[in-house]
């Protein structure tokens, strides 16, 4: 549900746009705040000494992660982030390997500054672009902190299962003497 403050204060929509989405989207006031209940599989799935939301706890980033990763989702938009990695080029240079039309690759160009992952430098009549390593920088270190969390996950699993095992395993062996 969105805040109207967020919405009057976006730039992005047009002053009737604000108006549709303030009737779409009203504000309701709460008695109480809304706590989700923990249930027995957050309980079990996250041990007491690590935060389950880190991003909580981070200080603000100037960079949006949101449009990063809407930007990298566009296999063309990945293409051509792969091309800036070899350095500089035109507009027309990252147009060529592609078919589709140049104000598609504008519209992807534009997608990709808005995200901060692309600068556009006009040379007279020329439009040069090239990567901004900051956004992918920023969104590797998101990704890289679920990367943990989930390697972490995966040896608990690992180790469940591997006493799972063993108990069965003695629980057989057992057995088998009996006979």
């Amino acid at each position: 549900m969105r805040n109207n403050a967020s919405i009057d204060s976006s730039s992005r929509f047009s002053p009737r746009a604000r108006d549709i989405l303030v009737e779409v989207f009203p504000v309701r006031a709460r008695a109480t705040p809304y706590r989700p209940k923990r249930t027995l599989n957050h309980i079990v799935k996250y041990p007491a000494c690590i935060s389950v939301n880190q991003m909580v706890n981070q200080s603000a980033v100037p960079l949006d992660l949101d449009a990063i990763f809407a930007a990298l989702a566009h296999p063309i938009r990945r293409a051509i982030l792969e091309q800036l990695a070899a350095g500089d080029a035109t507009v027309g240079e990252l147009a060529e390997p592609y078919d589709v039309s140049l104000p598609a690759i504008s519209r992807h160009l534009r997608v990709l500054e808005d995200a901060g992952l692309l600068h556009v430098e006009p040379e007279g009549r020329v439009r040069r672009c090239q990567i901004e390593v900051a956004p992918l920088s920023a969104a590797f270190g998101w990704l890289t902190r679920y990367r943990v969390l989930w390697e972490d996950r995966f040896a608990r699993l690992d180790e469940h299962l591997k006493e799972i095992r063993d108990a069965r395993g003695k629980e057989e062996h057992k057995h088998a003497r009996k006979k």
